[in-house]
């Protein structure tokens, strides 16, 4: 089999599967992905419920800081789990 047809076999195979088919397929490629994705929400509904509370902040500014903070903690997150593969691959050599 050649290279362009592994590459047309493999592109069919991802147009067909459906959003759902490829979270789990990407959770077990990754799985810090929905940890951070468990992490960007949970900063989300923190925001949402401290909404109240933001005191003479404009609106925009306390929504653009809800962004920047929840992104951080979903790249943190993600940050994290590159470490630790990369230690368990890398330094402790345990194999996949």
């Amino acid at each position: 089999m050649s290279i362009t047809a592994m590459n047309e076999s493999s592109r069919m195979f991802y147009e067909q599967e459906s959003q759902s088919d490829r979270l789990v397929r990407k959770s077990k490629e990754t799985p810090f992905f929905p940890i951070a994705i468990g992490v960007c929400l949970a900063a989300v509904g923190y925001g949402v419920y401290a909404f109240k509370n933001k005191g003479k902040m404009s609106t925009s500014v306390y929504l653009m800081h809800l962004r920047v903070g929840a992104q951080g903690a979903a790249v943190g997150s993600l940050t994290l789990g590159l470490i630790y593969t990369m230690v368990n691959k890398h330094i402790l050599n345990k194999p996949e």
